[in-house]
């Protein structure tokens, strides 16, 4: 029995809860124990189960007092739990952490015992002033440049490989052998290449010969001696000798900008206007959300600098351990593979997710600021959708004491979407300047970086 308890809030969005169970509870629970290793314990000059008590103490007595009282404390401590208002329980993921176990034990008989905990709690706060708010953002729009490039790209995208009778230039497709040679001009063999396929001017050759190769025709060979300098990440000063000889030349057939080429894009389109037509709607439509998302996160980076509270170090871990699942599946490769390929550029997964944390923080603190404005506006929703949803999602539902539970995920689901509209719709978003889709798009990578 809980004879007195108390709650003190700590740093990180934890708290104390401190709880005294009382001897009678405590000695319950040790007699209780002890039958039960009476009733199975099997000493040596006593048949299964005929142990006088007095001999099971003396033998096992602090052992059987210590699982038992922990026990009861642990039964004691879900029981204070479950009287707590929602704000002072454990979030699901955190674990109460018993302190100075050390000093419980050893346990002694008719005395109460005084136990403290910590867990994290859901953060308190309140978001103020998230509405008719003036944000600035960085605004743009699709200009003709931007449609022009666009279009360029798609020509590019609907090129022809042709071969090529004429001589190399930049931008051509070329097929060659190489290898390298000693300082006598022979070969070495463990350098030769054949075959070899690569781009003029994309630089994606180990010796970055593109330059050299200018001029030369099909079946032309050619001595190429390069001077790197001291700063080139292979090669760093040295000198190579390298003999390739042209094997094939293509080039690639850019098509004009035709009626045809709009019909091979889409088949909606039939004619080059409509071509421009819906290049330009898709432009408008993808800089449209990506705008959308910028509005929001410029309002947020001002509600995270208003709103204080502390993320509790096991949202963050949470989040931490499923970006990393996350990652390792993208990667396809086994993560013990993974790991060891870390390892190699002495890196760890303890350190990844050490940078990763300061991003999984922010981002938590960002969907709690939204949570507290879903909650704040209890938005409505259409009785009509909200059935319409609960009748897809939960037709495979067999257990029906588990229907009310899914209903309220899905009505939370359907209340968090609407959060972002109404942000858009209640406050005024202005920018400074409006910048081209190009220079719009250089600016968020110069961000990202």
């Amino acid at each position: 029995m809980v004879v007195e308890k108390s709650i003190r809030s700590l740093d990180g969005s934890q708290v104390a809860l401190t709880i005294t169970v009382d001897a009678a509870a405590i000695e319950e629970a040790y007699q209780n124990k002890m039958k039960k290793y009476q009733a199975n314990i099997q000493l040596d000059g006593f048949r299964k189960g005929k142990a006088p008590i007095a001999v099971i103490e003396r033998k096992y007595g602090d052992a059987i007092r210590e699982e038992s009282t922990f026990e009861a404390l642990e039964e004691n401590l879900k029981q204070v739990i479950e009287t707590l208002d929602e704000k002072d329980r454990p979030l699901a993921y955190s674990t109460p952490v018993l302190q100075d176990e050390e000093k419980l034990v050893p346990f002694k008989k008719d005395e109460n015992v005084t136990f403290t905990v910590h867990y994290d709690v859901y953060p308190q706060f309140k978001v103020e002033s998230y509405k008719g708010r003036e944000v600035k953002y960085d605004g743009a729009e699709v200009k003709e440049s931007d449609v022009n490039e666009e279009l360029d790209r798609i020509r590019d995208q609907n090129a022809v490989v042709r071969t090529k009778d004429g001589t190399i230039a930049m931008g051509d497709i070329v097929t060659l052998d190489y290898v390298e040679l000693d300082e006598n001009k022979a070969e070495k063999a463990d350098t030769k290449r054949e075959g070899f396929t690569f781009t003029l001017g994309t630089g994606y050759n180990y010796y970055r010969i593109d330059e050299d190769l200018v001029g030369l025709a099909k079946g032309d060979e050619k001595i190429i001696e390069k001077k790197y300098d001291d700063n080139d990440v292979t090669f760093k000063g040295a000198s190579i000798t390298l003999k390739v000889k042209v094997d094939e030349i293509k080039y690639r057939e850019i098509p004009e900008l035709s009626d045809e080429l709009a019909q091979d894009v889409k088949d909606d389109y039939k004619t080059v206007d409509d071509l421009v037509k819906g290049t330009r709607e898709k432009l408008e439509k993808e800089l449209e959300e990506s705008m959308k998302n910028d509005k929001i996160t410029a309002l947020l980076e001002i509600l995270r600098d208003e709103t204080k509270f502390e993320v509790p170090a096991s949202m963050i871990d949470v989040e931490l351990d499923q970006s990393w699942r996350r990652f390792v599946q993208q990667s396809g490769l086994e993560e013990e593979k993974l790991l060891q390929f870390f390892s190699m550029q002495n890196q760890s997964k303890d350190s990844i997710l050490k940078e990763w944390r300061p991003s999984a923080e922010k981002n938590i603190r960002d969907q709690l600021i939204l949570e507290d404005i879903k909650k704040q506006e209890d938005f409505k929703l259409d009785d009509e959708e909200f059935k319409k949803a609960c009748d897809e999602q939960l037709a495979s539902i067999k257990d029906e004491s588990s229907i009310e539970y899914y209903k309220n995920m899905i009505k939370d689901d359907m209340q968090f979407a609407k959060v972002v509209p109404f942000l858009l719709e209640n406050n005024t978003f202005v920018s400074p300047e409006k910048l081209s889709l190009k220079e719009y798009r250089e600016k968020k990578a110069e961000k990202a970086e």
